[in-house]
């Protein structure tokens, strides 16, 4: 029972040293190391293609996010990155293609958080808000090309929500570090066209889950 109290009452003075960070009119600016990995699935590739559909790779990047506290416990985040991403064939004639297209990914997210204890040794929070994504770039992959001839290649940009969950843990009084898991909802449609088979589209919905770590600091 001595161990125990010991231990509650190290615990409560460390939560109590904290150093204050998420205080109200307080800007966090955190650097983050990104893995995108796209919870995916599509429909047929049509008209060419029934039953075959595409796959979408992993992503890794840095992103750069901006936080400003309305209040002690509320706060706005945008997040800034980008990412280059692949779809792949999972069946049939597609799959012996290997990779189909390249293209590069720009999701800008802005989530209303809810910090839970912003003066304590360790600051969870939550978040819900909205996204935007924008494609741009895409490309049809060699391999594709060296099938079916020259090929022009589009995605549709998507509009949905997101969701976030994540934990600030104070190194002082002005860093601190940083881990965050967000689900975007998100999904395209894209359009490949070509001499040799006309044009073909595929509906794919990505719904990226994002696990960054990093580091962040207050103004």
């Amino acid at each position: 029972m001595r161990a125990i109290a010991t231990v509650a009452l190290g615990a409560a003075m460390l939560a109590g040293s904290a150093p204050a960070l998420a205080d109200a009119g307080d800007l966090l600016v955190r650097g983050r190391f990104l893995v995108v990995a796209p919870q995916d699935s599509s429909g047929d590739v049509l008209p060419a293609f029934p039953g075959e559909g595409v796959n979408v790779g992993k992503a890794y990047t840095p992103e750069v996010d901006f936080t400003y506290m309305v209040t002690n416990n509320l706060g706005l985040e945008l997040i800034l990155a980008t990412t280059k991403h692949s779809a792949y064939g999972d069946s049939g004639t597609l799959k012996s293609v290997d990779k189909l297209l390249d293209t590069w990914v720009l999701p800008p997210t802005l989530t209303l958080q809810y910090h839970f204890m912003p003066q304590g040794s360790i600051r969870p929070y939550v978040g819900a808000g909205v996204n935007y994504t924008i494609f741009y770039n895409t490309r049809a992959s060699g391999s594709l090309e060296a099938a079916v001839g020259d090929t022009d290649v589009s995605m549709s940009n998507s509009f949905g929500w997101a969701l976030q969950a994540g934990a600030d843990i104070p190194l002082n009084d002005k860093l601190f570090l940083n881990f965050d898991v967000k689900y975007i909802d998100m999904s395209s449609r894209a359009r490949l066209t070509t001499a040799a088979i006309g044009r073909q589209s595929v509906r794919v919905d990505i719904n990226p889950v994002i696990v960054g770590f990093g580091i962040g600091t207050k103004f």
